[in-house]
């Protein structure tokens, strides 16, 4: 998905043009670039932490000509994922699993074996912001 592919969405689901949606959609991304730079760290409950952190110069070896090469120190976003989405990707991969799990059934009827749905688990709880909607 492309950022054009979010204002599309956006666009249809708010009411607004999609160049008016353009426009909020980048200013959010600059303010989150803005707030990373000042305060090197913006919490998005529901969706995650975003965070500056410094990395070390170290040496590194260029894999083409095995030469040893300096590595400056330099300063790297991080992202660490909310509980919630970390759930939706959970949810996601044992989803996919359940479907091979169907796809091996199907192709061999001799085994009986059956799965049970969603794993047992209850959904996740649904986050109180409107990003996900």
């Amino acid at each position: 998905m492309t950022k054009k592919d979010i204002v599309r969405t956006i666009s249809e689901e708010v009411g607004l043009t999609q160049q008016q949606t353009k426009e909020i959609v980048q200013k959010t991304f600059d303010a989150i670039v803005d707030c990373l730079v000042r305060e090197r760290r913006i919490e998005l409950r529901n969706f995650g932490v975003f965070e500056v952190k410094p990395r070390a110069a170290r040496k590194a070896r260029n894999p083409r000509t095995g030469q040893s090469v300096d590595v400056p120190r330099k300063h790297v976003v991080t992202f660490k994922p909310g509980k919630y989405m970390e759930a939706k990707v959970r949810d996601l991969d044992e989803m996919i699993d359940q479907l091979s799990a169907n796809l091996s059934e199907s192709t061999n009827p001799t085994d009986q074996t059956g799965g049970e749905s969603n794993s047992g688990k209850p959904d996740p709880e649904p986050p109180s912001g409107r990003w996900d909607a």
